[in-house]
């Protein structure tokens, strides 16, 4: 099995990355692999920094390939912002770590997972590293697009790009029936309704609460009949959005803290003792502060998948009132979608649609959800 297995119907992009680990010569010192969510950017990133460092070129199964994609090779480092952004200090830090030799691989190689969340500072600093590359340094870059919103222009020129489209159904089925064993007509039913998001086919196929959420989300459109149910379901939506990320949480945060008080010496007495509580006390108000970001990024993404899904909805009432010969991205759901097509037109579906996507950019732009979420299912009501 090669390393580009979790890279689901990309066969392009595939071909382009694997001819350039086989051949020094077609190397560039920085990549941007952009796609729409679920299309596999960092999986893509990851086999390739895999291939990188195999003397086979992404055999799959030697020390190098298996260390990379398990996240544990010494020469590859994978950026995962917990946050809300990627801070200048942190990049600064990496772009340090970057220009070393590398110690066992052939290449260092860099993976950020969300460029696009890189701020003003972190974004120049990544700029320098890339004008002025280490010889044996490779940057894969991950973003939703090469728009100048999600990239600078300076980087994206400075970038080879590698642009994943949304895998088919077809593919997306077969990998959760091949590799995760997932029953067929689970699998058909969870590819069918994902919009092409692997991940996200894998969580419906797998997990009841995920399907649980879906339904009550794609079934709100049609529950807005007063104003004061415009308020209740916002209400539910940032509630759920809540549990969810409080769910993620929980466990994880304790555990960072326990690991934190046994690293600093909880407990020690004699000589230097008092120094190092004052150093856990510092230390501890810098985890709690990466956790509450963490934890608002958490929700933000929660919140971000129940848009998507109300989005979907909408995107079907605009095709089944127009007539498209296009595939619904909800099918399970057409009776329902073809009722609301009819009682709405395309006219006030896209309306409302734009409401959805309306409300994503205000989160974007660190509007507080309750607001956000709320001005949208008015919007939804009025139509």
């Amino acid at each position: 099995m090669s390393v580009w297995g979790d890279v689901v119907g990309q066969p392009a992009a595939v071909a382009e990355l694997g001819g350039a680990a086989a051949d020094p010569s077609a190397m560039t010192h920085a990549w941007l692999f952009t796609g729409p969510p679920g299309s596999g950017r960092s999986n893509a990133a990851r086999a390739f920094a895999a291939a990188l460092q195999c003397p086979h070129h992404g055999c799959g199964e030697c020390a190098a390939c298996r260390t990379t994609l398990a996240g544990t090779h010494s020469d590859v480092r994978e950026i995962n912002p917990e946050g809300l952004s990627i801070k200048v200090d942190e990049m600064r830090a990496l772009v340090q770590l970057a220009a070393r030799r590398p110690a066992t691989g052939t290449w260092q190689v860099v993976i950020i997972a969300d460029a696009d969340r890189l701020t003003e500072g972190a974004s120049n600093a990544l700029l320098k590293a890339i004008e002025e590359p280490a010889p044996e340094t490779v940057w894969l870059l991950c973003a939703p697009s090469d728009h100048p919103d999600d990239v600078p222009v300076t980087i994206r020129s400075r970038c080879r790009p590698v642009h994943l489209r949304s895998p088919a159904p077809e593919a997306v089925a077969g990998v959760l029936r091949e590799r995760d064993g997932i029953d067929p007509d689970q699998a058909q039913w969870a590819a069918s309704v994902c919009g092409g998001h692997v991940g996200r086919a894998r969580r419906l196929a797998r997990d009841p609460q995920a399907r649980s959420r879906r339904e009550e989300i794609l079934g709100v459109p049609r529950r807005l009949r007063r104003l004061g149910d415009a308020f209740f379901h916002a209400d539910v939506l940032i509630r759920s959005a809540e549990n969810e990320a409080d769910e993620l949480r929980s466990s994880r945060d304790e555990a960072e803290r326990e690991e934190l008080a046994v690293a600093m010496g909880a407990g020690g007495s004699g000589k230097g003792a008092a120094a190092a509580a004052r150093s856990a006390k510092a230390a501890e108000r810098d985890l709690e502060k990466r956790q509450k970001s963490r934890a608002t990024r958490t929700q933000r993404d929660a919140l971000d998948r129940a848009l998507v899904d109300l989005a979907g909805f909408y995107r079907d009432t605009i095709v089944a009132a127009s007539g498209a010969p296009v595939p619904l991205t909800n099918p399970d759901r057409e009776q329902e979608i073809r009722v609301a097509a009819a009682e709405w037109g395309a006219e006030s579906s896209l309306r409302r649609l734009e409401a959805v996507l309306a409300c994503r950019d205000a989160l974007e732009q660190n509007v507080k959800p309750r607001i956000a979420v709320e001005a949208m299912m008015t919007a939804l009501y009025q139509g």
